[in-house]
């Protein structure tokens, strides 16, 4: 074989490999723009936006979407869980497991500074998912008021701005700003703090 003949195939294979490299790289563009539309996507969809300033609150378990009023909540009670509403687009925004919220109505005279500038008419809100490993909190001690997670027992105290009094929670409960509005429990801010499970 001739040094030439040797060669010939060389300037192929390498536009082969150019070639597969460019077709490798175009499938991985295309996955990340598929990915990042996805998420684009997921980020548009009212159901799955966080709660926003003006947001009603309705009653997770109804089947039709009512806002609440303070009186609803039974004073000192189990807490109910909820779900932040469009008050405009009556959309209900509960895409997200991370948007539920749970509410107290407390005695507003018991809540501390910070906690009582964030409540209305004794109503407090928070998320209701454990930052420890993402339960939700259902739980609740009636004599010591306190929440509970059930998975591992972390305890909240929803009077002091529902930070962990017992157990494994990394930290407390983000809260959720509210105030009367026309009577109606509204969100007043966003999440102060962050939702969801620990990060590691």
């Amino acid at each position: 074989m001739s040094f030439d003949e040797s060669h010939k195939d060389r300037p192929a294979r390498s536009d082969d490999r150019v070639a597969h490299r460019r077709a490798f790289l175009g499938a991985g563009v295309g996955v990340s723009v598929g990915m990042l539309a996805g998420r684009s996507l997921a980020q548009s969809d009212p159901a799955r936006e966080r709660p926003k300033e003006g947001d009603l609150l309705v009653r997770a378990d109804s089947p039709s979407p009512t806002p609440l009023r303070p009186n609803d909540l039974e004073l000192g009670a189990l807490q109910i869980m909820a779900w932040p509403m469009d008050p405009a687009a009556k959309v209900v925004r509960d895409g997200s497991r991370l948007n539920k919220v749970l509410l107290l109505r407390l005695d507003p005279a018991i809540l501390g500074e910070t906690t009582a500038a964030r409540a209305a008419a004794g109503v407090v809100a928070y998320s209701a998912i454990c930052p420890h490993t993402g339960c939700e909190v259902v739980s609740w001690v009636s004599d010591r008021q306190l929440l509970e997670c059930p998975c591992h027992n972390s305890q909240y105290d929803p009077k002091g701005g529902a930070r962990v009094v017992a157990g494994p929670s990394p930290r407390g409960l983000a809260a959720l700003p509210l105030r009367l509005a026309d009577g109606q429990l509204t969100v007043a801010h966003s999440f102060i703090g962050r939702v969801g499970i620990q990060q590691l």
